[in-house]
């Protein structure tokens, strides 16, 4: 049986890391005041305010700042300050096994899928969330939200429902993150099991046509199959070619789900959007899609 996660409370140790792409020192540096602000002890990876061409530091750099914070006995949190790309380059140079001993959140959305996708391998659960670099766009709902999955406060969520859903109930643990990295990582050792998944994802700035090849992606891996549930959240900034593609992302989507009959919710308010709401994945959930209003809820770990 895996170590449950503890939560936060006021005095706990977090740190911050920069895994991917540098990001202003300002930036990080308002993030930790808001952390310090709602009585947490804040930490700052030596690198996380560098840079290295793209990158906050050479892979040895942003490794041994994120392995630090696995292995630092005291941390409770690692929150992740950005995205971009990066995440990838760093995940095998990583030594897991004092997380495997004591397991802590690790907190972030975009390219951080990489590590939730990990994460999801290991069976322990992880926090799609907002980071540092939205923090000063963000409603006050994404910044609550995020504060309460980690102080293990409910998570539950009503919002309007888009005509384009498909009504229906499921439960089940909940897996995913961005779409681009799940589909970059089907078929390797950080692939999790769909099985009986209720499956998010959200994107951001991708051609419509690439949208439908990683649906065929997901389809011929199988994972289709086996989810119970698809929550789709931002599909921000989506790119069509000279010659449209024909169909909206809603239809897009739905188009690989005409034999599969499960719940399908659409304008999720979590990715790389303002209102970035927080979820825990590795944790069950239970979606009720109706015609006006779809319900969303943890369980209890």
């Amino acid at each position: 049986m895996n170590t449950p996660i503890p939560f936060l409370q006021p005095g706990d140790l977090i740190a911050m890391v920069a895994p991917a792409k540098s990001i202003e020192k300002e930036l990080v540096l308002n993030a930790a005041a808001f952390f310090e602000s709602k009585g947490y002890l804040v930490e700052i990876g030596a690198h996380c305010t560098g840079e290295f061409n793209y990158f906050s530091g050479t892979d040895e750099e942003r490794t041994a700042d994120f392995q630090q914070a696995i292995d630092h006995p005291k941390v409770k949190a690692i929150i992740c300050a950005r995205g971009g790309y990066g995440s990838v380059r760093i995940l095998d140079r990583l030594n897991w096994a004092a997380f495997l001993r004591e397991p802590k959140w690790i907190v972030g959305f975009s390219d951080i899928t990489v590590f939730h996708q990990h994460i999801q391998c290991f069976n322990l659960p992880s926090i799609h969330a907002t980071m540092p670099l939205n923090f000063g766009e963000n409603t006050a709902a994404a910044l609550n939200s995020m504060l309460a999955a980690l102080e293990g406060r409910n998570l539950e969520y009503e919002i309007e429902s888009s005509p384009a859903n498909k009504l229906g109930q499921a439960e089940g643990i909940l897996l995913g993150g961005n779409l681009s990295i799940i589909h970059g990582l089907i078929g390797t050792d950080a692939q999790p099991d769909y099985t009986d998944s209720i499956l998010f994802i959200e994107d951001l700035a991708e051609q419509l046509y690439h949208l439908d090849r990683m649906f065929y992606t997901l389809a011929k891996a199988g994972i289709l199959d086996k989810i119970k549930g698809l929550i789709v959240g931002g599909m921000t900034d989506m790119k069509d070619t000279q010659v449209p593609f024909g169909q909206t992302v809603e239809e897009l989507i739905l188009s690989h789900f005409q034999y599969r009959k499960i719940p399908i919710v659409f304008n999720f308010p979590a990715g790389h959007i303002s209102d970035n709401r927080a979820m825990i994945f590795g944790k069950k959930v239970e979606i009720n899609v109706t015609p006006n209003l779809v319900y969303f809820r943890s369980f209890a770990l």
